[in-house]
């Protein structure tokens, strides 16, 4: 059985939960696909994507950044989520692209949904993490947020790290470092792999699935201009001590904690898969 979260990590949850001031996302974000199943309400503070059984949704940044520290609420499909999944993640445009994922997976009423996480560096990812989560993710909103600077990739839910990702290209294992990254978020039908390995399919008798997000913050984010420029290290005010932020030790403990307890798949674990030798990064 897990354990309760942490006394430290529930003061931070807490504070993560009111985090990102509210407003317009029209200003930072556009609908990409899926015509009216994507939708902006309350003047434009929450957006909603659905998936019925002809298309899903999706919408993107408007920005792309390279390097930051972004977060976002999102409230999951309630109910019978089997067979969909809503993605949430940063994703560079070349054909050897750069991406860092996070990926929900839903799942029959009553079972934990399962949060995929994965890193591709020129085109190849193969670097999947999975988690159950500690709470009922489509109850209410829940912060989901990226750490990414030059020396580590951080994933944290409700400010509390559930993977690390460290630059290791000493070690010649690539680092996504040199692209810079569009948010993206879409909500699709993936009912061949997403829950129980494909096993279980979506019942299009409970469409419209529909998730909501809220509160978009990359105020702590490098935004990268069309004349391939940063915004960040151009002698302006803005804090940018988050480009040599890594997780200190009570961060350490909090990783620790939910990966004996909550992960459920590690790709660094996993000799059968790779039956000619675990990834090099897994050994460092």
């Amino acid at each position: 059985m897990a354990r309760a979260l942490p006394l430290y990590s529930v003061v931070l949850l807490v504070c993560l939960l009111g985090f990102g001031s509210a407003g317009d996302l029209n200003k930072d974000l556009e609908i990409t696909w899926g015509g009216d199943r994507a939708k902006l309400l309350d003047a434009g503070n929450t957006l909603t994507l659905s998936l019925d059984k002809g298309s899903g949704s999706g919408f993107q940044s408007r920005n792309q950044y390279l390097f930051g520290k972004i977060n976002m609420q999102i409230k999951l499909v309630h109910g019978n989520s089997a067979g969909t999944v809503t993605a949430y993640y940063l994703r560079s445009d070349e054909s050897r692209w750069d991406e860092i994922d996070f990926e929900f997976l839903g799942n029959l009423s009553g079972d934990p949904y399962i949060v995929h996480t994965n890193i591709f560096t020129q085109g190849k990812g193969d670097r999947e993490q999975q988690f159950y989560l500690w709470f009922d993710p489509t109850a209410d909103f829940h912060t989901y947020s990226f750490l990414w600077n030059p020396q580590t990739i951080i994933f944290y839910v409700d400010g509390t790290p559930i993977r690390e990702f460290k630059n290791k290209e000493s070690k010649g294992i690539p680092f996504p470092k040199s692209h810079p990254m569009r948010l993206q978020s879409s909500l699709w039908n993936a009912d061949d792999w997403a829950t129980r390995g494909g096993r279980v399919k979506t019942d299009w008798t409970q469409a419209p699935f529909t998730a909501a997000y809220r509160n978009f913050n990359a105020d702590q984010a490098c935004i990268w201009s069309t004349l391939g420029s940063s915004s960040c290290g151009n002698g302006s005010s803005k804090n940018d001590s988050w480009l040599s932020q890594q997780l200190d030790s009570a961060g350490r403990q909090r990783l620790k904690w939910v990966q004996r307890n909550y992960m459920v798949y590690n790709y660094c674990t996993d000799s059968k898969r790779f039956s000619h030798g675990l990834p090099p990064e897994c050994s460092v």
